[in-house]
């Protein structure tokens, strides 16, 4: 057991009648970062949190949250950790204030000192306007922020997020992505799972690749790319006349197939970045001009393509 780690997983199964869900994920979140876990629909990252959480028992493995089990002491672990799923658990019915209010007072607050939290809240999230509307009159963006909101009463050290900004317009992600680094910084740990590759990358310290019911790669978001032969060179020429000369010295340097764009760009992977170097000196060798040369590396949507064999468009659901 390390007492550094936020969680601790070995080998966790879940299986459902003749699926195994989760069939051997390992992972470890050190406490005070941010952790993403991706996977295509039906990979087992939302039956992964729901274990992790106590919402579900594992059929197999063992997991600690800051070095509680999940299984045999499942009251300390539930103290430990807040979590946002992927619909939200507010009343609609209620304002948001009410919202929060009844929350903290379940959570053991009186009503003077969850009113107070819930203001402190409002706040935080840039609700304090809206405090008095019904939820029906709420965007899905500020419907998303009171749910996270009301996982935060508790102050939990560990906080699960599912799919937190899921159908959330651009603007309003951003925000999210704000929030959930603040809290990072004020001392809490993230567990991540989400549909957007993009949003890994900005957020994660780590990533767990899910496909499958099992993990198939796991590094920093750098750490990925770089694990992926992937990056490839766009060179523009100023001659168009001169283009397929350009081509076939690249392709020869390279030992790689180019791609042609009408803009007379060339298109090719380059696998070794010193390569680049000798690209450059054969050009200018046969005075083969370059208005425009980019190095473009691989995006976590390469990654994800390489380890899963799927591309990145998801469901909701898992």
């Amino acid at each position: 057991m390390n007492s550094h780690l936020a969680v601790e997983a070995n080998n966790l199964v879940k299986i459902f009648g003749s699926n195994r869900a989760v069939d051997g994920v390992s992972l470890e979140v050190p406490a005070g970062r941010i952790c993403g876990v991706l996977g295509p629909n039906g990979a087992g990252k939302t039956t992964t949190i729901n274990m992790l959480a106590t919402l579900l028992t594992p059929d197999g493995g063992s997991a600690r949250i800051f070095g509680h089990d999940i299984v045999t002491d499942t009251q300390h672990v539930r103290q430990l950790i807040g979590l946002t799923g992927q619909f939200a658990t507010i009343d609609e019915n209620l304002t948001a204030m009410e919202n929060l209010r009844i929350f903290a007072m379940l959570l053991g607050y009186s009503w003077k000192d969850a009113k107070t939290k819930a203001e402190e809240l409002l706040e935080e999230f840039g609700l304090t306007e809206a405090a008095n509307r019904t939820l029906a009159k709420f965007s899905g963006g500020m419907r998303r922020r009171l749910d996270l909101a009301a996982s935060l009463l508790s102050q939990p050290p560990l906080l699960f997020l599912d799919e937190p900004t899921t159908g959330l317009d651009p603007r309003t992600r951003s925000q999210m992505w704000g929030t959930i680094r603040r809290l990072v910084q004020s001392g809490s740990t993230v567990l991540l799972t989400t549909q957007y590759l993009d949003e890994a990358d900005q957020l994660a310290d780590d990533i767990y690749v899910i496909d499958r019911g099992k993990v198939v790669g796991h590094d920093t978001p750098s750490g990925l790319k770089q694990s992926v032969d992937l990056s490839s060179l766009h060179l523009q020429i100023e001659d168009a006349d001169r283009l397929s000369e350009a081509t076939n010295i690249a392709e020869r340097i390279l030992g790689e197939s180019a791609q042609i764009s009408e803009a007379a760009e060339i298109s090719i992977p380059l696998k070794r970045s010193d390569q680049l170097t000798d690209v450059l000196i054969a050009l200018q060798h046969e005075d083969i001009h370059l208005t425009a040369i980019n190095v473009q590396q691989p995006s976590l949507d390469d990654v994800f393509f390489a380890l899963t064999g799927e591309v990145t468009t998801y469901e909701a659901a898992d």
